[in-house]
């Protein structure tokens, strides 16, 4: 089982360790860009495909865990656009 795969099972399982540089890890093998939504986004950070397609996550401060809501938001949109 590649890396790929096993973040693919981690974030299934709604670990409530997951981290931001995890998802962003992730969302880099289905092909993701990381861009910051402009001078003011501030934590805000856009994740796009070679679709166009997009992924908003909020990155958490002070620490580096996702909340559940951004990790089953994660999880809608991969399924949604057939990824996962």
């Amino acid at each position: 089982m590649g890396t790929k795969e096993k973040l693919i099972d981690r974030l299934k399982s709604l670990p409530t360790d997951f981290t931001f540089d995890e998802a962003s890890s992730l969302l880099h093998l289905f092909g993701y860009k990381k861009e910051n939504k402009g001078k003011t986004s501030g934590s805000r950070v856009m994740f796009i495909d070679e679709h166009n397609r997009k992924i908003l996550l909020h990155r958490p401060h002070p620490g580096n865990t996702l909340k559940k809501y951004a990790l089953n938001n994660i999880i809608a949109k991969l399924i949604r656009n057939k990824n996962i």
